[in-house]
């Protein structure tokens, strides 16, 4: 499977992909109170991520067929500049407005676990839903894995679900950290990867 880099113009057709990926997410869910609108609300604010975020300041890596995207932030990326969260306030609001202390809590859990070593972090990876367990997840990561070993670069992600926390242990990630989400959320794993 071929992957390639993810340019501005792919955006409008990554975003829903990812959208609809973390609208069924554990971790997204409890945030947005599984409501049946979270997928709809999900699309604006992760084509604003990919554009202002993911772009500038890392790598967003895509597949065509099926259509995946994997959403990475560069050595020292992370965490967001107060800047650009100011000015996707609005947006926030929008996407997450009916939860504000459950995307508070799970903002702060999220922000914890993350190195203070240089990384690459996989902040977001979505594949079509019916082509899930394809080698496609696999297949987007492969390029920032093999940078990673080649620049002796470490890679860390926060795994939201068994099932994904599984696919990344396959690629060489440890859990280093397990977190709960406060209010009998769900868990999140933060994992680590060292370069091989």
């Amino acid at each position: 499977m071929s992957v390639r880099k993810a340019t501005p113009e792919d955006v409008p057709r990554l975003a829903p992909v990812l959208a609809h990926a973390f609208a069924h997410d554990p971790p997204m869910r409890w945030v947005m109170g599984a409501s049946p609108q979270a997928e709809l609300r999900l699309r604006p604010y992760f084509a604003a991520l990919l554009r202002r975020f993911h772009l500038p300041r890392g790598e967003v890596w895509m597949s065509e067929e099926p259509l995946g995207a994997a959403a990475w932030v560069k050595p020292g990326g992370w965490p967001p500049p107060a800047s650009l969260e100011l000015s996707m306030a609005p947006l926030l609001v929008r996407t997450f407005g009916r939860h504000p202390r459950r995307a508070a809590a799970a903002a702060r859990v999220n922000g914890r676990g993350h190195p203070t070593e240089p990384h690459w972090f996989l902040d977001y990876i979505g594949v079509d839903a019916g082509a899930r367990s394809r080698g496609t997840g696999s297949a987007l990561m492969r390029p920032m894995l093999e940078r990673c070993d080649a620049e002796g670069t470490g890679a860390f992600l926060n795994a939201g679900s068994e099932r994904s926390r599984d696919l990344y242990a396959r690629h060489g990630f440890e859990v280093v950290r397990r977190f709960e989400f406060p209010r009998g959320g769900p868990p999140l794993w933060a994992m680590w990867r060292d370069p091989r």
